[in-house]
């Protein structure tokens, strides 16, 4: 009787999705449909094999997020297999789906799965074969609805990858407890480090048009890679966030994204009560202050029961915090965690900070937070950048990963390319994202890697998180360069399982974006391989760091900045001079490198120790250094930028391969986009290495092609052709 009577409102909710899913495919290779392409299975014998095993999908019970379940299956499962696959409540025959959970599938129930879903906990799921009624059947089994959800996502992408599923018996669990992306759009829909258009959020429009077919794409779309929350607003906060109207605004997107198991949560300023109330002080240990937030906290739960909670930053880049009023990071964020505690919401406070006092900005992070270790509350997540700096092409490992040993940690990561390009330049961050995972910190002796520590094997963490900005826009394929898509799903496949390997990863994608056909896999994984190298190469090489242009950071400024502005500028990260380049961090320098194990500490203290790619992070060395391949520092240095150029020139060579064997429009798309990048890639190599040799004096290496413009044409020009659209704001920093 309870089927029944909630029956009408999960149908109308059933109809609701199914209408979504139609949406989602009504323009014809645009990107819009991301890795979730349902198109027929090429491969008849396969399909056929996929048709006798998946004959009818079994769901026994309804709700909110089974009715999003059985919607994408069915529209799945008849698309891949151009057959229309009926719904029964109970098994029937042979060629059986079934989907839920012991308590919502009596056909489950009865299967005895008790120790094998204690195993995958609360978010895993059971894909398996099972006798059922005297017939085999597929079983997507969890213990509870999220779950199912997920094992359905999983199964489809079986499917799109064309993987035998008849004897499949596979467990799957998430690493990370907190899997979140996190955007950096403004109440105004200029969205900061934004490359594919305005702000998905219609704020205007809000909360009247919730149902906005594009929400729930864009919640499907992170629910098929497990992610579990998202921050819907920039980390420099708007205080008007947490107004009433705005709240109200941000619960109909809640109530869109609850049924996929996403929670929502948002970007706050540390002085709220001083902007939305006249207080004098944002002191976290004012008791009005602290007042002030419990009762703000309370009337964000009233408008959205399942909160996630609050991702702050703060004194960084000007933003406010505790130190403002005398205290620490711990005192802010406890402050906070303690207004969220009642309702079991947690605070992310982002570890990203640097002031321009500090002599070295790579050690301002550890500084600031090392000595607070285990001080913070246990709802509180400190979330920490992949390096030390800022979202480089290539960074050492923070070494504030392993060193917090007491306090809870998230990984954040960047999808959206704002030092690789923009959504010009073809770059997929799965290797960059699999390079910061595996590393080795060595804070428990060898095998101590930043995976294993978020997966909680290393330390007893009462949270872990991953985070990743990813910045989709209004543009119709989501993040303005379909390759982008790829650092999106990689982000989302890591977090889910530490240790899968981006080349895995890239296969699927591929699989799922464009083509299970090997003419169509070999040379997109050709260049998905090179395509991080080759962004390192041609921009900063032999870790290099920093040499972007102030504002926008997409184009070269690698010159001394003579208007005396009180912040880092690109001298202050290369320290070229004619004797020579590179940053020194050893005992003779900023001694940065004693914030690592002794591990790291050891093999950074020396030229011939350091990994060569990260060289210059970590000494300042003669032009002429002997380099691994014979060649000088100098020499060195122009080949790499000559081999990004060759790198990029191969991937456009690649990418021809594919006329005709892709469609039209993305192969146009992507194709005019590997001309600016080469465009782009060649101004970088003629800018760095004009302005290098004008300091150094010193010759080109022989064949190797001269500088296009001289280094002044560059510094005019540079403010010129990088701007982004004009309707961009420079923006204020991250």
């Amino acid at each position: 009787m309870r089927q029944l009577t909630r029956a009408p409102k999960y149908v109308a909710l059933l109809a609701s999705v199914m209408l979504t899913l139609l949406c989602f495919n009504t323009h014809a290779e645009d990107g819009y449909r991301m890795w979730l392409r349902y198109d027929a299975i090429s491969n008849d014998q396969l399909k056929q094999q996929y048709r006798n095993q998946l004959q009818q999908l079994v769901v026994n019970d309804q709700s909110p997020t089974l009715s999003i379940a059985q919607a994408e299956l069915t529209r799945g499962l008849s698309g891949l297999l151009s057959k229309q696959i009926p719904n029964h409540p109970s098994p029937n025959g042979a060629g059986n789906l079934i989907i839920g959970t012991p308590a919502s599938s009596a056909a489950i129930a009865q299967l005895k799965l008790n120790d094998a879903l204690t195993a995958v906990g609360p978010e895993g799921f059971i894909i398996t074969r099972a006798n059922v009624a005297g017939h085999q059947a597929t079983i997507i089994a969890a213990n509870n609805d999220t779950g199912v959800l997920y094992g359905a996502f999983h199964l489809l992408r079986l499917l799109q990858t064309n993987t035998d599923i008849s004897n499949v018996a596979l467990h799957s669990a998430p690493s990370v407890e907190h899997r979140v992306v996190n955007h950096w759009d403004n109440l105004n829909r200029i969205v900061e480090r934004g490359y594919a258009g305005l702000s998905l959020w219609e704020w205007g429009n809000l909360p009247e048009y919730k149902n906005n077919p594009r929400y729930v794409d864009y919640a499907r779309i992170n629910a098929s890679l497990g992610i579990n929350g998202t921050v819907i607003n920039n980390v420099n906060a708007d205080a008007r966030i947490l107004t009433e109207p705005f709240l109200e605004k941000a619960a109909a997107l809640a109530e869109v994204f609850r049924p996929y198991g996403i929670k929502l949560y948002l970007s706050v300023k540390f002085n709220s009560p001083m902007l939305l109330d006249d207080f004098d002080s944002a002191d976290p240990l004012d008791p009005k202050v602290q007042k002030w937030w419990r009762e703000r906290v309370k009337k964000v739960y009233q408008y959205i029961p399942d909160f996630g909670g609050f991702l702050v930053k703060a004194n960084s880049e000007g933003q406010p915090g505790p130190q403002d009023f005398g205290r620490n990071h711990a005192e802010g964020a406890n402050m906070l965690a303690d207004a969220l505690a009642p309702y079991n919401g947690l605070v992310f406070w982002r570890a990203f900070v640097y002031a321009p006092e500090q002599g070295d900005r790579f050690r301002e992070a550890y500084d600031e937070f090392k000595p607070l270790d285990g001080k913070f509350r246990d709802n509180v997540i400190v979330q920490i950048k992949n390096g030390p700096i800022d979202f480089q092409p290539r960074e050492p490992f923070s070494p504030l990963f392993g060193a917090l040993q007491k306090t809870n940690i998230a990984l954040e990561l960047q999808v959206s390319q704002e030092y690789f390009g923009f959504s010009n330049h073809l770059a997929y961050q799965g290797p960059l994202f699999e390079e910061a995972l595996d590393t080795d910190t060595y804070a428990q002796g060898a095998g101590s890697t930043i995976g294993k520590i978020l997966a909680g094997k290393v330390f007893d963490y009462k949270h872990t998180g991953m985070a990743a900005v990813i910045n989709p826009g209004t543009d119709r394929n989501w993040t303005g360069h379909t390759f982008v898509q790829s650092s999106w799903y990689a982000f989302g496949r890591l977090a889910w399982d530490v240790e899968l390997s981006s080349v895995a990863i890239a296969d699927e994608w591929t699989r799922m974006t464009f083509s299970n056909a090997d003419s169509v896999r070999s040379p997109i994984a050709d260049i998905m391989a090179i395509s991080r190298e080759a962004g390192v190469n041609y921009r900063m090489p032999l870790g290099l760091t920093h040499l972007y242009a102030q504002g926008h950071h997409y184009g070269p400024a690698p010159w001394h900045d003579t208007s005396g502005r009180p912040d880092w500028t690109a001298y202050y990260y290369h320290q070229a001079d004619k004797d020579g380049i590179g940053y020194d961090r050893t005992a003779s320098g900023s001694s940065a490198i004693e914030q690592y194990y002794p591990h790291w500490a050891k093999q950074f203290a020396k030229p011939e120790t350091t990994p060569e790619n990260l060289m210059l992070w970590f000494h300042h060395l003669p032009w002429s250094q002997p380099m691994n391949s014979g060649r000088s520092l100098w020499h060195e240095l122009v080949h790499k930028y000559d081999t990004g150029i060759a790198q990029v020139r191969q991937m456009q060579s690649q990418w021809q391969s594919l006329e005709n064997h892709i469609d039209p429009e993305r192969f146009a798309q992507i194709t005019a986009q590997l001309q600016v990048q080469l465009r782009d890639a060649i101004y970088w190599r003629d800018a760095c290495i004009s302005y290098f040799s004008s300091i150094n004096g010193l010759a080109l290496p022989k064949g190797s092609p001269a500088p296009a413009h001289p280094l002044q044409y560059y510094k005019a020009q540079e403010s010129v052709r990088y701007v982004p659209d004009p309707w961009y704001p420079i923006p204020s920093g991250h």
